[in-house]
């Protein structure tokens, strides 16, 4: 992809600390945007992926936040989120920092339970960071598709500054207003998912013990203004195959997000009867040795249940 100059010269260097799935395909479409792009990640093999890409692979979280107007943060744990942020803060406050420059801006993309996210946003207020609650809705293929939703929360005016930042990885960039919000509206997204991925697995069990063409079932309501949706797509057409490598969601990080949404909902006195039904078949997607597979694989679960053989 041919590169371009980006016209908000403020936001010159992007950072992003964790170039995982996500976060490495963000510091990709920053680059192939225009943006000077650093990063850090531990494993080498993600540091390589975003030399090649165009973006500079710095030694440390510390350097990254020192160099950059912005930084994106994409994590997997909050024990995680709670040393990078430590790291934040100390390159913030490096000397070789401008103090002319305009405060650093940390966009926290992780799906992380709503107290991790404050608890950031409090440490790095106090190292004179501003914070953006900005999750994801969407795998890495639905960014190539242009189907991620960002559920973007915080003060207006920095996410008003951002924005261009955020309009490189979809369109569907929504402000939901204030801090936490953009985890909440990520909770129901997810809510969502985990219950339609089980009903999409349960209707292709039921096409199949009737001898019906999968694929055949896929074609007639994955498109149905009525009954398709992004997840009969995505993960019906790997139910229709039965593969489900590579995963665009592995069930093993799949259970986080689970416990994170029930653990709110138990917060908060909220029953999710439907959710709370759908939970246990995630379980024994990995006790049937599916934890790095896509979470499509609960078609399987469902298979063996209904004495259909793989």
């Amino acid at each position: 992809m041919k590169k371009i100059a980006h016209k908000n010269n403020q936001l010159q260097t992007v950072g992003v600390i964790g170039l995982g799935i996500m976060g490495g395909m963000m510091a990709e479409a920053l680059c192939a945007a225009g943006y000077n792009v650093v990063g850090y990640d531990p494993v080498a093999a993600a540091r390589a992926r975003l030399k090649k890409a165009g973006g500079r692979a710095l030694a440390s979280a510390i350097a990254v936040a020192a160099t950059s107007d912005v930084v994106i943060t994409s994590l997997a744990k909050a024990s995680v989120l709670a040393d990078v942020v430590k790291k934040i803060a100390a390159g913030t406050g490096k000397s070789k920092r401008d103090k002319k420059r305009e405060p650093l801006v940390v966009i926290e993309t992780s799906t992380l339970t709503l107290a991790d996210k404050e608890q950031a946003q409090l440490a790095l207020a106090f190292a004179g960071a501003q914070t953006l609650d900005c999750p994801i809705s969407g795998t890495a293929v639905r960014m190539k598709e242009g189907g991620w939703t960002i559920f973007a929360s915080g003060p207006q005016a920095t996410f008003k500054r951002v924005k261009p930042v955020l309009d490189v990885f979809t369109k569907n960039v929504q402000f939901v207003g204030a801090y936490g919000n953009g985890t909440k509206m990520k909770f129901i997204a997810n809510h969502l998912v985990a219950i339609y991925n089980v009903a999409v697995g349960e209707s292709m069990t039921f096409a199949r013990k009737m001898k019906l063409d999968p694929q055949q079932v896929w074609d007639l309501f994955s498109d149905s203004p009525v009954l398709g949706n992004g997840v009969f797509k995505l993960r019906g057409k790997l139910m229709v195959k039965q593969q489900y490598l590579p995963a665009t969601m592995k069930v093993e990080v799949w259970q986080k997000d689970m416990q994170v949404i029930g653990d709110m909902a138990k917060s908060i006195d909220c029953p999710l009867p439907l959710f709370n039904t759908c939970a246990p078949l995630y379980t024994t997607a990995m006790a049937q040795g599916l934890s790095q597979q896509d979470t499509a694989s609960v078609c399987e679960v469902l298979g063996r249940m209904a004495g259909l053989k793989g």
